[in-house]
């Protein structure tokens, strides 16, 4: 069985889970194998956006996690960076 980490990190509060999973276990299914959920009750792994050490994974439901792989847990954006850019810009301007 593989053993893999689980991460997951609010500005105040962050969490490194280290758990086992069988061969063949999703990205998806290892997040919420991690029950991040418990320490996290606004999270939502179901939804959440997830990642291996930093790359997006475009297919979590069909990539497998591979021993030594840290699983991430990425929280939404709360501003859209377009916008940030733009109000920059703007800023600049005047």
């Amino acid at each position: 069985m593989p053993e893999i980490e689980v991460a997951f990190g609010l500005p105040e509060k962050q969490k490194l889970l280290q758990l086992q999973v069988p061969e063949g276990t999703s990205v998806r299914q290892a997040a919420e194998m991690s029950g991040m959920e418990a320490f996290f009750p606004d999270l939502d792994v179901s939804q959440a956006k997830l990642g291996i050490f930093g790359k997006l994974v475009a297919r979590p439901e069909e990539q497998s996690v591979q021993a030594g792989d840290r699983v991430e847990i990425y929280r939404p954006l709360l501003i859209d960076p377009k916008e940030v850019r733009a109000k920059r810009a703007a800023a600049a301007k005047s």
